[in-house]
């Protein structure tokens, strides 16, 4: 595939993520097409140097590459096969980067139908939360054609620094997969460490002190224990999304024959944050449902 210069870039999903990711392209120098089902988003975005577009197809018709971020599989078949979606403005060219999280099935399954418009499809999840978003240091695990994904580089570098291709298609969202057992186990397993160590009462900034540096150390422990202790919830990752993410993980797995006991026990946990009027909170707030049970508080001592 020849090298193509992609400076049209346009953007349908303008959510917590979506939203940081718009405007890191802005700032690299992109023409972005964005539409939103929520008008406030896209009249923002606009004031900022966006295109505000009525559709999916009005978005295709002004782009070299369309990226979807969107909460469901669903949602993205929508966007982008539905009525007025984006393959109804397709040109020849045309590459569709779904940065969703959305399950292996559905990326292949949009890949192919893609390919029967002669449109290109790149599943490319990401990692690393609103922080990341907003400083454009996410993580993006590709699949697709190596071609492909060369060609559109130079658009997912505007939005993250760690850019990999898995493989073909399918292979980011497993990669995703993959990635969220990791992330919200960990999260539970601190979650689980604060319950015992706030019930034994003992100062929790002085253990996190003591242990961030030793093998327990991680990434989801430094961004997770500060919010905690904040008793700040609000979402970067969000209970119900994180939620889906594991049931996704659970149908992956039971399609494959790989038991995984730790993470169906923690897709019930996500079901009961969600019963507790929890969904919209961030996903440290699994703190909470081991806080319930213990009958305790993590939380900074008092001075």
């Amino acid at each position: 595939m020849e090298k193509i210069m992609r400076k049209r870039v346009g953007f349908i999903g303008l959510g917590i993520m979506g939203m940081p990711m718009t405007r890191n392209l802005i700032k690299a120098g992109f023409n972005v097409t964005v539409f939103d089902l929520n008008q406030e988003a896209v009249n923002l975005i606009a004031t900022e140097g966006a295109i505000a577009a009525t559709s999916g197809k009005e978005v295709a018709e002004n782009s070299d590459v369309v990226i979807t971020m969107l909460p469901k599989g669903e949602h993205v078949r929508a966007a982008v096969f539905g009525m007025n979606g984006v393959i109804e403005g397709a040109h020849e060219g045309l590459t569709i980067v779904d940065m969703s999280s959305v399950s292996p099935v559905d990326s292949k399954q949009m890949a192919t139908h893609a390919s029967e418009k002669g449109v290109h499809f790149l599943d490319a999840p990401v990692s690393g939360g609103e922080p990341k978003a907003i400083d454009g240091t996410l993580a993006i695990m590709v699949g697709g054609e190596e071609a492909v994904f060369e060609n559109t580089k130079p658009v997912l570098q505007a939005m993250g620094t760690d850019i990999v291709l898995v493989g073909d298609s399918g292979c980011g969202t497993t990669a995703k997969l993959a990635n969220q057992i990791i992330v919200n186990l960990n999260i539970a397993a601190v979650s689980e460490a604060l319950a015992l160590a706030s019930k034994a009462g003992i100062n929790i900034e002085k253990m996190y002190e003591a242990i961030r540096g030793g093998l327990a150390g991680s990434t989801v422990m430094d961004a997770k224990i500060p919010m905690i202790l904040d008793r700040n919830f609000k979402a970067g990752g969000r209970v119900d999304i994180n939620m889906k993410d594991l049931t996704n993980v659970m149908n992956t797995a039971h399609e494959l024959d790989v038991p995984l006991p730790l993470s169906s026990q923690l897709l019930e946990i996500f079901h009961s944050l969600k019963a507790d009027g929890k969904e919209a909170l961030d996903h440290a707030s699994i703190v909470q449902h081991y806080e319930k049970m213990a009958n305790v508080i993590v939380k900074r001592e008092e001075s």
